[in-house]
């Protein structure tokens, strides 16, 4: 039975993977780490355990830094005889991808005298069984002591693979350690050379589509194939300032073996140019794209080779679904998932690959192109039917398919007949003429104006006046008023209030003439007998291209074109046919938040849950010695919303301002009364002489960021919500140095949970960010303020007792003779504390940091969690303070239990 999900998922006939095996040793108990290339790359950690191997995927990957832990998440019971497996999964079966053994060996339980492999296996079971356990192994790569944790909040299966500190701990990436164990291959290799895949359905494909891997592996080697080729193509200088070569608009699908077929993306096409670990991404008429797709640049810099590649930037939805309103209106990572689809390679390491056929080229693209950055893909190619690709890309929504032919030559600057582009929608890069503003609109502009170039002359093609929301018109007349001319730019001056049957009495409308110089994208229905557009609709700018390169595009008969295209031999199809809607839908997996704000423009404008916020100044400097920025505070908090609002949320706020970074001025602000926008909720107070005053409360991300905007680098929640704002959610002990050493602050820390574990109380500590440490109790809203300051001030006290000769409950700094200051007063009405996950004012920009209890020991650093980490650790852990909010403590019954306790 422990394997009947493992085997629900496979299919027998077509998967090499094991289906059984046990093992033939009665001493030692095995493990085995598989890198795992399938839809993600992971790796997967078994442990053999009751005749299987216990399994969990980890995405990062193992590590041997103490100070990491990787998130693992547990998957079905392994049969034994996985341990040793190694090959290629098949496409479209669960798991498909390739697999290496990556490390392998033998473990035992930690810190456990019976070593007999029953007495071993109880022991890891009942751990397991637990949540937590720790095991020692004994492999080729990891050695030493590793713990794997169950990952509370993060779902059932979720646990953390974490090294422990001993001899073989070290910091550097073990991972880059890449090869095989058993055949001492990288994972590529063993993709291009391995045999073990499952050949018996291998009838049922079509016979152009059958690949001889076998005959392939042992005569030529794919690495051979492609280093020959890269022998074949000239050697030259890298091409600077070439432009892109452009498809032949055709009218219909087809289909035909010597061609192949790629999604036509709705993006700006690009060149990209990575020499040096420089990167220039250049539009079609070599408009600079480097900077304002800032992170396509970042992605390709990183890259360890030198080319020059061809490719499409585009936003895609979470469809997978590109969206060139998206992309038109892309500043920053805020506003949408930035991709690059790259799928042809012009030049590489001082080789001209323009005149190798473009299968040969594309096979050394798949083979030299990087692929572990998810911002920078190889665009997909499909040897399927041309007709049902095009019907399964029509049914999807994208724009329609590139068709190309499988040996053509790359002829830059050059609308090629044997690139075709076929339409799913049509659409039309016009240049903008005019705008008309018809009679008592409020609106900016009613339609805009719009002709193409023909014959040398500028004809009119229609207007459009749907499509663009205030916002768009509000940036678009900007961009006119630098254009406006005197007379009609068209050859023919329209009649721009022309009736017609649908609009006999059409409103009078004004024409404002425009140098014709911007161009943008409509859809349209059809094309009149006169040229003119009918239902276009705005689709959005087009910085690529310019002006004078706008003509019409008109459908040229397809089987016209295919006959004037050269004939070739039937090219070598190396891709196995599957179905196309499954490719077509691929979606990243990354959903994690880019950053809000771009890194060049100094005041940006964002619409954050519906309400327009201004930033500005974004280049001031907050934490002077690391040069962090007010940009860097804004996109840190925009990161972090999700896992600090839930902590803010419905919570009165104490403004602390620090206008000028950390070294200015600072105040703080309660009240908001008239000062906060409209849409902020606030919380009604009143001070001594009875005036009315607000609190700002904490609601969702707008009003995170508006206080980042005021200068609050930290936030400072009140411990109860406005439903409930005499019963804190929260107890909290405040550890507070004075002259002590931090490792002096972990004691005590530690001493709080030591008398809190005794009265079987939950806790949860943080690092506050500055000097010392906050342990917090879950209360539910069930209490007093009165109530949670006695029971804190009860813990204090037995904590003191513990280690008075250097912890002290005195409340004056001069009496506290330079003791730790075991705080039980912040627990009052009004009070507040800095936020987990708050940025500090202080040095190094740190971090208000929730902390495993395990991490609470000598060594730890308020360092250790900065600006500059605490997201990447919010990815692997969670929110780990989750439990905070959550079931309270019984006061009356824990105070019971303390009397007969500490008695």
């Amino acid at each position: 039975m422990a394997l009947e999900k493992y085997k629900q998922k496979r299919n027998a006939s077509v998967t090499p993977e094991p289906f059984g095996g046990e093992s033939k040793e009665n001493e030692v108990l095995h493990f085995v780490v598989q890198k795992h290339a399938a839809s993600h790359l992971h790796y997967d950690f078994r442990l053999e355990m009751e005749g299987v191997l216990k399994s969990w995927a980890v995405p990062k990957g193992p590590s041997t830094n103490p100070d990491v832990k990787r998130l693992a998440m547990m998957v079905e019971d392994h049969p034994y005889d996985y341990r040793t497996f190694e090959g290629i999964i098949p496409k479209g079966e669960y798991g498909g991808g390739t697999v290496i053994v990556w490390d392998e060996g033998t473990y035992e339980a930690s810190e456990f005298d019976d070593k007999s492999k029953q007495g071993q296996e109880k022991h890891l079971l009942h751990g397991l069984q637990s949540g937590k356990f720790k095991f020692m192994l004994k492999g080729k790569k990891l050695k030493g002591e590793f713990a794997l944790v169950k990952a509370n909040g993060r779902g059932d299966n979720a646990w953390l693979l974490m090294k422990m500190k001993d001899e073989f701990a070290d910091k550097s990436d073990i991972t880059l350690h890449d090869k095989s164990v058993q055949s001492k291959k990288t994972i590529e290799e063993v993709k291009k050379t391995s045999t073990n895949i499952h050949e018996s359905n291998r009838d049922k494909m079509p016979e152009k589509l059958k690949i001889n891997t076998k005959a392939k592996s042992e005569a030529q080697p794919e690495e051979s194939i492609v280093s020959n080729l890269l022998e074949k193509a000239g050697n030259s200088e890298i091409p600077l300032g070439i432009k892109p070569m452009l498809a032949t608009l055709v009218d219909e699908p087809f289909d035909d073996s010597e061609w192949i077929f790629e999604v036509k993306w709705d993006g700006y096409r690009t060149l990209g140019f990575i020499n040096q670990g420089e990167v220039h991404l250049l539009s079609r008429n070599n408009k600079s794209f480097s900077e304002k797709y800032y992170p396509i640049t970042k992605a390709l810099e990183q890259w360890k080779i030198n080319a020059v590649i061809d490719g499409e930037i585009l936003v895609i939805n979470e469809k997978g679904i590109s969206n060139f309103g998206a992309l038109q209106n892309w500043r920053s990572e805020s506003d949408g998932e930035l991709i690059l689809y790259v799928f042809d390679l012009l030049w590489f390491e001082g080789k001209n690959l323009m005149d190798l056929p473009l299968k040969d080229r594309q096979a050394i693209l798949k083979d030299k192109i990087p692929a572990d950055n998810d911002r920078v893909r190889l665009s997909e190619v499909f040897p399927a039917n041309g007709i049902e690709f095009f019907k399964a890309a029509e049914a999807l929504g994208l724009e329609g398919i590139i068709a190309k032919r499988a040996n053509s030559s790359y002829k830059p600057d050059n609308r090629s007949k044997e690139w075709l582009k076929i339409k799913a929608n049509k659409r039309q890069e016009v240049v903008i003429g005019g705008y008309t503003l018809n009679e008592g609109t409020g609106k900016k502009f009613s339609s805009l104006l719009l002709g193409v170039y023909e014959n040398g002359f500028f004809q009119y093609v229609g207007k459009v006046g749907t499509g663009f929301n205030d916002k768009m018109q509000k940036a678009m007349i900007e961009l006119f008023k630098l254009l406006i001319i005197n007379e009609s730019p068209f050859q023919i001056l329209p009649d721009i209030n022309q009736p017609s049957r649908f609009r006999p009495n059409p409103p009078k409308a004004k024409a404002t003439w425009l140098k014709p110089e911007l161009v943008c994208e409509v859809s349209y229905a059809e094309v009149t007998s006169d040229g003119v557009f009918r239902h276009p609709s705005f689709k959005g700018m087009r910085t690529d291209k310019k002006a004078k390169d706008v003509v019409r595009e008109k459908e040229m008969p397809t089987s016209e074109i295919i006959e004037e295209a050269i004939e070739i031999n039937e090219p070598e199809n190396k891709k196995e046919e599957k179905p196309v809607k499954q490719k077509l839908v691929k979606v990243s997996e990354n959903k994690n938040k880019g950053t809000l704000i771009n890194p060049t423009e100094e005041t940006q404008v964002k619409k954050i849950k519906g309400h327009e916020l201004k930033f500005t100044n974004l280049s001031k400097v907050y934490w002077p010695e690391e040069g962090i920025t007010k940009r860097d505070m804004f996109n840190y908090y925009y990161q972090v919303a999700e896992y600090i609002l839930p902590h803010l949320k419905d919570r009165p706020q104490s403004l602390n301002r620090f206008p000028n970074g950390i070294n200015g001025k600072s105040f703080y602000q309660k009240d908001v009364k008239g000062k906060a926008p409209e849409w902020a909720k606030t919380f009604p107070y009143s001070t001594s002489d009875d005036e009315e005053k607000e609190f700002l409360v904490g609601d969702d991300e707008a009003t995170l960021l508006w206080m980042a905007s005021l200068g609050c680098i930290e936030i400072n929640p009140w411990f109860s919500r406005i439903q409930s704002p005499d019963s804190p959610d929260y107890c909290v002990i405040d550890l507070d140095p004075d002259k002590n050493t931090f490792d002096q602050v972990i004691e005590a820390a530690l001493e709080v949970k030591k008398v809190l574990d005794e009265l079987e109380v939950p806790s949860f500590p943080k690092t506050s960010g500055s000097t010392g440490i906050h342990v917090y109790i879950p209360l539910a809203a069930k209490y007093t303020y009165d109530q949670s300051q006695m029971f804190a001030r009860l813990v204090v006290n037995l904590v003191h007792h513990q280690i008075p000769e250097f912890t002290t409950l005195e409340r004056m700094i001069s009496n506290r003779e330079g003791k730790l200051y075991l705080d039980f007063l912040q627990n009052r009405p009004g009070a507040t504390i800095a936020s987990v996950y708050s940025l500090r004012p202080k040095p190094g920009a740190t971090v208000s940091i929730p902390l495993h209890w395990d991490e609470v020991k000598k060594g730890l650093k308020m360092k250790d969690f900065t600006i500059h980490n605490t997201i990447d650790r919010l990815k692997s852990e969670g929110d780990i303070f989750k439990g905070v909010l959550g079931e309270g403590i019984d006061i009356e019954k824990t105070i019971d239990a303390a009397q007969s306790i500490f008695s």
